[in-house]
């Protein structure tokens, strides 16, 4: 796993200049990717040249990219009405702010920063609140009953990006698809294909759109963690551990983005608001312009390397940009379930199903010390933000699972205005 410098430490002339005149990206998902819970959306101007693709008074399905209803039109929130029913797909799968409006605001502010110039971003927005990877996938049914339907989000992308190459040909202008985000997992939770499933739908987009756009170059997948799901006391997800392994076992195909703990989330402790969207924009925007602008080999701050001496268990990081810290504002979990990792600040050590009792957690250079008060000779597993306290004990104003642990990445918020380090994925290792 090579070095990644931090966007504090890039510009200057060496920006490459954007491989299309209009870089798509697709977003899909499920309800966080399609703004749940945040109505009404905040994220009503375009400061930029970011666009959108507008229906016009086009009836969708049937997908007819020639449809001359079609136009470009500036990217704001709403990307299009509201939906009024549940499970409810394309193009009616909007619930409030999506995070697209903040990412396309954050990669123009970074590249017009970098390099005097913009980075036009077209927004396609096609996840589906509640649904799981099968619903999303290439070859999902689709399914209509009465004012409710699924099914629609992979054909809806590959529609849309048909609908707005041809669009920018006819403006004189050059388009392909620069990134996929994926914004799910909640559904997913105790899947134990979901890894093998991120991969699959990568793998079918990068052999769909290209036909469709003229490109040759590979789409990247950014990944966020979910953190809500499961929410019983006690329980880990597989989607959570999957969504940051499948950037270790794919680099630079599929990059986890990080976690989304940090953020601030409605009261049901699943869903983020509307700053919290926007945030997970800002996110998603200095991902991708370290990664598709810049070229770099940017990862999450991610564990590397378990080891153990005694009662001791070290893990070390990949750290964006040091030093590691603790941020103290954020409450220190397992404060009142599971409270033998309480000094854990989002570390967790177990063996089979036992809890084994932490005693104190150190920052030292690129590792994490974790004192243990009673160490099992084998079978101990360590793991950061992967175990739920339980709905009634989720951070207020927050999720279920968290930590504490970050970088010291001075990148703010283009849109909130926001400190945005690089917080610690939720992972679990076995322990030598």
């Amino acid at each position: 796993w090579g070095d990644a410098a931090g966007t504090g430490g890039s510009g200057g002339g060496a920006t490459p200049a954007p491989a299309w005149d209009w870089t798509g990206i697709v977003g899909t998902g499920q309800s966080l990717s399609v703004g749940a819970e945040a109505n009404p959306p905040i994220g009503t101007q375009q400061r930029f040249d970011n666009l959108k693709l507008s229906l016009g008074n086009a009836t969708v399905p049937p997908f007819d990219p020639e449809s001359s209803a079609l136009s470009l039109v500036p990217l704001v929130e709403p990307i299009r009405p509201f939906a009024t029913t549940y499970p409810s797909a394309y193009p009616k799968n909007l619930y409030g702010e999506t995070p697209h409006t903040a990412m396309a605001d954050q990669i123009s502010t970074l590249a017009k920063a970098a390099m005097a110039g913009d980075h036009v971003t077209v927004h396609t927005v096609v996840g589906e609140s509640g649904q799981p990877m099968s619903v999303l996938r290439k070859g999902a049914a689709e399914v209509v009953s009465g004012d409710t339907t699924m099914g629609r989000a992979y054909a809806a992308t590959l529609f849309e990006a048909e609908a707005i190459a041809k669009l920018a040909g006819k403006a004189g202008k050059t388009f392909g698809v620069g990134a996929i985000i994926i914004t799910h997992g909640e559904s997913d939770a105790g899947s134990p294909t979901y890894e093998d499933d991120l991969v699959k739908l990568w793998s079918d987009y990068n052999q769909d759109i290209p036909p469709l756009t003229g490109q040759t170059r590979s789409i990247p997948m950014l990944v966020s963690q979910q953190h809500s799901v499961h929410l019983e006391v006690g329980s880990r997800s597989t989607s959570t551990l999957a969504q940051w392994h499948v950037g270790v076992s794919h680099p630079g195909d599929i990059l986890c983005s990080g976690p989304k703990y940090q953020y601030p989330y409605a009261n049901d402790h699943i869903h983020l608001n509307a700053n919290g969207y926007q945030q997970l924009g800002e996110k998603y925007g200095q991902v991708y312009f370290e990664k598709v602008v810049l070229g770099k080999d940017w990862q999450p701050l991610q564990p590397t390397r378990v080891e153990r001496s005694g009662n001791v268990v070290t893990v070390r990081f990949h750290v964006p940009v040091p030093p590691l810290v603790w941020d103290t504002a954020l409450p220190s979990p397992h404060q009142t379930a599971l409270t033998e990792w309480a000094q854990g600040r989002g570390f967790e050590l177990w063996s089979g199903n036992t809890r084994i009792e932490i005693t104190g957690v150190e920052i030292d250079g690129d590792s994490v010390e974790i004192t243990a008060r009673d160490l099992p000779a084998s079978g101990v597993m360590v793991g950061y933000a992967a175990t739920t306290d339980g709905e009634a004990n989720a951070m207020p104003g927050g999720t279920t699972r968290w930590g504490q642990l970050r970088d010291s990445d001075p990148f703010v918020g283009s849109v909130t205005g926001k400190a945005q380090p690089n917080y610690s994925v939720a992972f679990e290792m076995s322990v030598p």
